[in-house]
């Protein structure tokens, strides 16, 4: 069963293992020598670390999935939550573009949204919310804050009857990130 470790921690005893991949042998022990996951290979009698990947910023074509933090007259600001289905706590925000899209509200603060990168210029990333799987996976009623039902191109509050238009995605109310976050 692996264990989460830190650099000089005591994995086992020299008698008992080898130093592998990722430790070192301090004369007594075998020691970690970066944050990862301790392995004991048992059969073999030797301790290996294994480095913990975890992306923090997302690269041209990721698919990100975010939380809308601030709408603005041509653009929305966006916290990224996942990249490519794998969650990231780095809280790194990306801008996408809505003055293109024939909607009245693209999206609105605290949409739950899918977008694409595009690109990186000037120290900030850039998404786009062109294709049907990109936009609004989760949202609530504006008016009433109750849960919403798609009507087409539009929503409709189940409670109030509110209705509202917003780029929803292909996946709206499908995804298991919805779910997730009810």
């Amino acid at each position: 069963m692996p264990d989460s470790v830190l650099p000089g921690d005591t994995l086992a005893t020299i008698e008992e293992y080898a130093a592998g991949k990722n430790t070192y042998d301090d004369g007594e022990m075998i020691r970690s020598t970066i944050v990862g996951e301790s392995n004991i290979i048992k059969n073999e009698r030797i301790v290996n670390v294994k480095n913990q990947e975890l992306r923090k910023f997302p690269e041209v074509d990721d698919i990100v999935i975010g939380t809308v933090e601030a709408v603005m007259g041509s653009m929305i600001a966006v916290l990224i939550m996942f990249i490519n289905s794998k969650p990231v706590k780095s809280h790194v925000e990306c801008i996408c573009p809505t003055r293109n899209i024939r909607k009245r509200n693209i999206a609105l603060a605290k949409d739950v949204v899918k977008l694409k990168i595009v690109g990186k210029l000037n120290g900030t990333i850039h998404a786009t919310l062109n294709g049907p799987e990109l936009g609004v996976l989760f949202t609530k009623c504006r008016k009433c804050g109750k849960s919403v039902k798609p009507l087409r191109d539009i929503i409709k509050c189940t409670e109030c009857g509110w209705t509202d238009d917003r780029k929803l995605s292909s996946d709206f109310l499908k995804s298991d990130f919805v779910k997730v976050r009810e």
